[in-house]
Parts: C-alpha cells; structure tokens; sequence
C-alpha cells in the first residue's frame, strides 16, 4: 500500500512523504532521500522496493522548503532545473531540510514496533545521508549512493555517529577517484564499495543505469540494514 502523508518539522514546516507499507509486520523502517529530480518515479519505486523487501519506506520530499510538487526526469534541462533547486536548499539557513529529514526518521521510528530507522540516499540524497549519520538522531544505519559532495573536504572532516555503508562507481565523473581514496582513508569505520558504473547506476531511469551493480549494491544494502537493525 502506497500513499502520500504530511509530517511536520520541528520548526512548524509541513512537508509531504511518500509512503510505501510492507505486506506484513515491519521489520524496521527505511527513510529515502532523494536524488536532484524530486519525488519521481524512481525514488518511489526505490521506497517500493524496500516495503516490499519488509521495511516501513518513507521517502521526504526535501526541496518542498523551496518549491513544491517537484517530479522530474532525467534530460539536461531537468538537471539544470535540479541543480538550482538543490542549490537554493543548500542555501538556506543552518539546518535547513535536515529539520525534515529529522521528522521523518521520528515519524518512521514511531511507525515501528523495534524504533529502527535506516537512512539511505540517492546523489544528492546520498550527501543528505551523511550528513544525517553524522548530525542527526535515532538512526541504526546510512548507506549513501554516490554521494555528490561526501569527498569534499567540509564533509570528509564530518564524523559519523551511526554505522554507515557508502557505495562509489569507478567511473563516476562527479566523483573523482582520489576523492573517494580520501574519503576512505579519513573514514576506516564506514563500510566502502566501489562498482565498475558510473554515477546513477542504480537509477533504471537514466542511461548510467548498471544492472549488476546495482543488484549487488542492492544486496549489500538489504544485508546492511537488516545487521544493524537486530
């Protein structure tokens, strides 16, 4: 079952989520933040994918703070238009969209019977991520994809608080090599894989889209949660 709520930030914000319910009792449940192109239908199918595999998922819609309604594909117009969302939400003041991401982690943790919440990202929803292992709460797991940003300098001197699992393409041009080697090397506690893709791979939407990977990538995450989730 699938729907969309409204949740409510600490500071008063409402914001709508996409949520997608297991079949049965849940055995945790699963906050997924989205890439620059909004609610579409790859983040829903995403959130679907993790109701199905047992997880209450709930997908925020972190430009709402800035626009509405966002839903985009995947053509060089749209991440134009992506582009300046997501720079108009870096933008605004200190907290920003973490405030709705902290209410829907609080939300999911009261949607379950065991409290546990993972958190996991797409791109810019990867960055989100981990910022969200290092600053937020009541999380048991991140797991990160291709997360534009996380080997920039500010993040790397980030600490996370929570278990986190990142995955990195070889041949992703937004993220160059050294910066992942960095990023490692800074971080022995999180869990790195690196794929032979290219940044998206996960996304069946875009023509990055690279099924082994993102097959084992998904294997790794499902093994991922449900180890921290016990």
């Amino acid at each position: 079952m699938t729907t969309y709520i409204e949740l409510t930030a600490a500071d008063g914000f409402c914001f709508p989520a996409y949520q997608a319910l297991p079949a049965g009792p849940a055995k945790g449940a699963v906050v997924v933040l989205q890439e620059i192109f909004g609610l579409n239908a790859h983040i829903r199918a995403v959130a679907d994918g993790f109701a199905q595999a047992g997880y209450l998922a709930l997908a925020p819609s972190t430009f709402h703070r800035v626009k509405p309604g966002v839903e985009m594909g995947y053509t060089p117009e749209d991440i134009a238009a992506g582009v300046a969302l997501k720079a108009q939400v870096e933008g605004l003041p200190a907290l920003g969209v973490l405030r709705d991401i902290q209410a829907t982690i609080d939300h999911a943790a009261a949607s379950v019977a065991s409290g546990k919440v993972a958190v996991v990202g797409y791109c810019w929803g990867g960055l989100l991520t981990w910022r969200a292992a290092c600053l937020l709460d009541h999380i048991a797991a991140a797991v990160p994809y291709y997360g534009g940003g996380m080997t920039q300098p500010a993040e790397v001197a980030r600490m996370p608080k929570v278990p986190v699992l990142a995955h990195f393409a070889r041949q992703d041009a937004s993220i160059p090599l050294e910066g992942v080697e960095a990023f490692r090397q800074a971080h022995p506690e999180v869990e790195c894989h690196l794929y032979d893709a290219s940044h998206g791979f996960n996304c069946d939407h875009r023509a990055a889209f690279n099924a082994d990977a993102a097959a084992l990538a998904r294997q790794h995450t499902l093994d991922f949660i449900s180890q921290n989730m016990l």
